[in-house]
């Protein structure tokens, strides 16, 4: 399923984000991580992914390097800021809000079991 454009505006920035908080990434695998890990929801190509990344990087989100790969090739690799660190929380806790309102009108199912807490797992 392809996600509207105005919905991927909100889902990609926060998802890659959430991609870059356990270490750097160049373009390519960022674009492959998010088809793969959303099951082709998040599916963007580079076009989409390269100026979401130029307006994260803008706002401070997050900064990159250049460096050679294992081929030779020079690759631009991104990773997380502080700042980006502390805007991943903040969307986090949006995303959950939103979510469980979705859930509430009955827009989506709820995912977790019953008895615990969708986003920590904890029991309720």
């Amino acid at each position: 399923m392809r996600v509207e454009r105005e919905l991927m505006r909100g889902a990609g920035p926060v998802a890659v984000l959430k991609l870059l908080e356990n270490g750097e990434m160049y373009g390519y695998e960022l674009v492959s991580a998010l088809s793969r890990r959303s099951e082709g929801v998040l599916d963007m190509g580079q076009s989409t992914l390269y100026p979401m990344l130029y307006n994260l990087e803008a706002k401070g989100f997050v900064k990159s390097r250049w460096d050679n790969s294992n081929s030779g090739r020079k690759r631009k690799y991104y990773e997380l800021t502080k700042q980006g660190h502390t805007r991943l929380a903040t969307d986090t806790k949006q995303w959950a809000a939103i979510t469980r309102a979705m859930i509430a009108l009955g827009i989506v199912s709820d995912p977790k079991p019953a008895g615990r807490d969708m986003i920590s797992g904890a029991l309720a």
